[in-house]
C-alpha cells in the first residue's frame, strides 16, 4: 500500500505546555467502566517542550509531567501535575531554559555552563510503591510523589541510592517475591553498570557493580527468570566533549556499527556477570519479555532497529516536523546462559512498532502476548506517530490492531488484570484525538482489541503523548 502524504496532524499536542488539572471526575463518552476495574493508572512524559520563547533540544528533554486516572466503585477521577523537580521550579520562576538534559547544552557562557548540573527531568517512567509514587528519568535519583494527589514530595534514595547515582526508567518487578531489580550507568574513565535489588516496598537491599567498555545507551533490560539480560549497543559516548558542555550528550554519542553488540548474562540472586556474548550491531530502546525456556535456554523479545537513527528522529519530534525513518520491528534472541552463545536472532514481526509490555504476572515468566504501540498501514511513519496499539500472539505468530480512527495518537498500551475475575484483562491506553485537541482514557477487552473500547473517557486537558506508564491495584 502506499503510503499517504497527508499533512500529520499529531504535533499539535506539542504546540504549546500542557496544563495541569486537579483532581476531577472524569465523564464517560462512551461505554462504561468495568466493574472489577479498580485501581490506578499513572502515566509519564514530557509535558513542557518550550520556555521563554525558546524549545527544548530533544523530545528526551522536556519537564516531566504525571497522570494519574484513578478508579474506584463510584467511577473515575483524573488528576495531572508537573513534577516539582528543583531545576523546573527555577525554571518556570525565570521563564526560561536554564540547565542543560539529554539534547540541548545549558544556558550561559562556557564557564557558566560548566559549573551547572544537568537537570533531572523525572520524565521518562514511573513505579507505584505501596506508599509513594516514584516519577523516574535514567539520570539521576526518582522523585517521589503522593499516590492520589501527584504532590511532588522530593528525590528519594531509595535507602541506599549514593548522591547523584541514577535509578534508570525500566525497573522490573518480579510478580512472585515482589523483588524489584534496576540499575545505572556510572559514566566517567572507567564506566560501570550498577545493579540493584530492591524488596516490595522499594528499599533497595543489595547492589552490584559490572565494569563496562564504554559509556553506551542502555535505556532497558530484561527480568528472564533466574537472570537479567541487558544489551549493550555500539554507540559510545564521547564523555570530555558533554562534560566540558560543548557538546550535549545526544549530540556526543556516536554509531559504531563495527563494534559489536554485547548481551550481559547476570544472576539475579547475587547480581553477578555469568557471561558476556559479542554478536552483530544493532540498537533497541525497549524489550517486551524475557524467560528461561525448559531446555535451559533463555528467549528474549524486544523492539530492533538497525541503527541509531531512532534518536534524530526523537529529536524532531520535539519541533513538531519529523523527516527521519527510523523502522523498528519485534524481534526474538535465545541465548545458552552457562555456555555464552547466542543460538538464534530472529523477527517475529515485521510491523513498524514501539513500547511493547506485557501482563505484569507474566513479566520474567513465559508470556503468551505483547501489546505494542504500531503505525498505521498505509502512512509515513518518517512524518507520522504511531496511530493504533496491537497485540502480538506468540502461539499463532498473528497480529490483532485496534482501530482508533483517523488522526488519533494511542500511548504505550498496558494490561490490566480484572480484580473480580483474574481471567479477564483490559488494555488502557491515553489517545490523543487531533480533530477536537483533546485527550481520553481509552479501555479495551484484552481479548478483542480490534473491537470498539468497552469505555472512552474525557480528560479536562490534553496530556501529551509521553513514553511509559503503570498500573498500581487497588489493595
Amino acid at each position: 500500500m502506499t503510503a499517504t502524504t497527508a499533512q500529520p496532524t499529531w504535533n499539535q499536542q506539542f504546540t504549546t505546555p500542557a496544563t495541569e488539572f486537579p483532581p476531577t471526575p472524569l465523564p464517560i463518552l462512551s461505554g462504561k467502566i468495568p466493574s472489577g476495574l479498580r485501581g490506578s493508572l499513572y502515566r509519564n512524559g514530557p509535558g513542557r517542550l518550550a520556555r521563554g520563547g525558546h524549545r527544548v533540544g530533544h523530545w528526551f528533554d522536556g519537564d516531566g509531567a504525571i497522570l494519574g486516572v484513578h478508579f474506584t466503585e463510584k467511577g473515575s477521577t483524573g488528576v495531572y501535575r508537573y513534577v516539582q523537580t528543583a531545576g523546573y521550579q527555577e525554571e518556570e520562576q525565570q521563564n526560561r531554559f536554564i540547565y542543560g538534559g539529554y539534547g540541548m547544552k545549558a544556558s550561559g557562557n562556557l564557564w557558566e555552563r560548566f559549573r551547572k548540573p544537568l537537570k533531572n527531568a523525572a520524565n521518562t517512567s514511573v513505579l507505584a510503591l505501596p506508599d509513594k509514587l516514584l516519577a523516574l528519568w535514567e539520570g539521576g535519583q526518582p522523585h517521589s510523589l503522593d499516590l492520589e494527589t501527584l504532590e511532588t514530595h522530593g528525590l528519594d534514595n531509595l535507602q541506599g541510592l549514593a548522591q547523584n547515582t541514577p535509578y534508570s526508567a525500566h525497573p522490573k518487578i518480579d510478580p512472585e517475591t515482589g523483588d524489584i531489580f534496576n540499575f545505572g550507568q556510572i559514566l566517567g574513565p572507567s564506566p560501570e553498570l550498577i545493579l540493584y535489588r530492591s524488596d516490595r516496598t522499594g528499599n533497595i537491599k543489595q547492589q552490584n557493580k559490572i565494569p563496562l567498555d564504554g559509556i553506551s545507551a542502555i535505556h532497558d533490560f530484561v527480568l528472564a527468570g533466574e537472570y537479567l539480560i541487558f544489551v549493550i549497543p555500539p554507540l559510545r559516548l564521547k564523555l570530555l566533549p558533554v562534560f566540558l558542555q560543548l557538546k550535549s550528550f545526544s549530540e556526543a554519542l556516536s554509531w559504531q556499527p563495527q563494534t559489536p553488540t554485547q548481551i550481559l548474562i547476570i544472576d539475579r540472586h547475587n547480581l553477578t556477570l555469568v557471561n558476556r556474548i559479542e554478536t552483530e550491531p544493532w540498537f533497541q530502546w525497549h524489550f517486551s519479555n524475557g524467560y528461561v525456556a525448559t531446555d535451559g535456554t533463555v528467549i528474549v523479545d524486544f523492539v530492533r532497529y538497525q541503527d541509531f537513527q531512532t534518536n534524530q528522529y526523537l529529536k524532531e519530534v520535539a519541533t513538531g516536523n519529523t523527516q527521519t525513518l527510523a523502522k523498528s520491528t519485534l524481534w526474538r534472541m535465545i541465548l545458552q546462559p552457562q555456555t555464552g552463545k547466542l543460538l538464534q536472532l530472529e523477527e517475529l514481526c515485521d510491523r513498524h512498532c514501539e513500547f511493547p509490555s506485557v501482563n505484569p504476572q507474566e513479566v520474567g515468566k513465559k508470556d503468551q502476548f505483547t501489546y505494542l504501540s504500531l503505525h498505521k498501514s498505509g502512512i509515513n511513519p518518517a512524518v507520522e506517530m504511531f496511530g493504533t496499539i496491537g497485540r502480538f500472539n506468540h502461539q499463532t505468530q498473528t497480529l490483532t490492531t485496534a482501530n482508533l480512527g483517523e488522526n488519533r495518537y494511542p500511548m504505550e498500551p498496558l494490561f490490566v488484570q480484572d480484580l473480580d475475575h483474574p481471567q479477564q484483562g483490559w488494555v488502557l491506553t491515553i489517545v490523543y484525538d487531533a480533530r477536537q485537541n483533546s485527550s481520553e482514557v481509552w479501555i479495551f477487552d484484552a481479548q478483542s482489541l480490534d473491537t470498539e473500547p468497552v469505555c472512552r473517557l474525557g480528560l479536562p486537558q490534553v496530556v501529551p503523548n509521553g513514553f511509559h506508564g503503570t498500573w498500581k491495584p487497588a489493595t
